[in-house]
């Protein structure tokens, strides 16, 4: 995967777009006015810079996403497990868990999961 990593301006833009898409540019210069204060040139510098990274695109003067909201996290999640924990979930799980007991709803989402993967295989 690419390695898409966003600035703080970048996440929250990329949040305003997953919430609202498809949306018509103007609409979205119109909004990240109201909400985050940002001029029409800052507006569409940012959305250049997210649709360069293959994130998002503009046809047609209407913003969509090229890559979902859980595509874009998901893939930015394995390639932290791959990088930090040379692949390992077992080690992830086992060093964000920490000290902490895991609430046995935890456990149960868990052993849900593992169940579901063994399923599909």
């Amino acid at each position: 995967m690419k390695d898409y990593k966003l600035s703080e301006a970048e996440a929250r833009f990329a949040e305003l777009i997953w919430g609202r898409e498809p949306v018509p540019s103007p609409e979205l210069v119109d909004i990240c006015r109201e909400e985050m204060g940002w001029k029409k040139s800052t507006t569409y510098t940012m959305l250049k810079k997210l649709c360069d990274k293959g994130i998002f695109q503009n046809e047609n003067a209407v913003v969509s996403a090229r890559m979902g909201r859980e595509e874009f996290y998901g893939g930015q999640s394995r390639k932290y497990v791959e990088e930090v924990f040379s692949g390992s979930l077992p080690r992830f799980l086992t060093a964000f868990c920490g000290n902490r007991k895991l609430s046995p709803r935890e456990v149960e989402e868990m052993e849900r999961f593992i169940d579901q993967y063994r399923e599909d295989k």
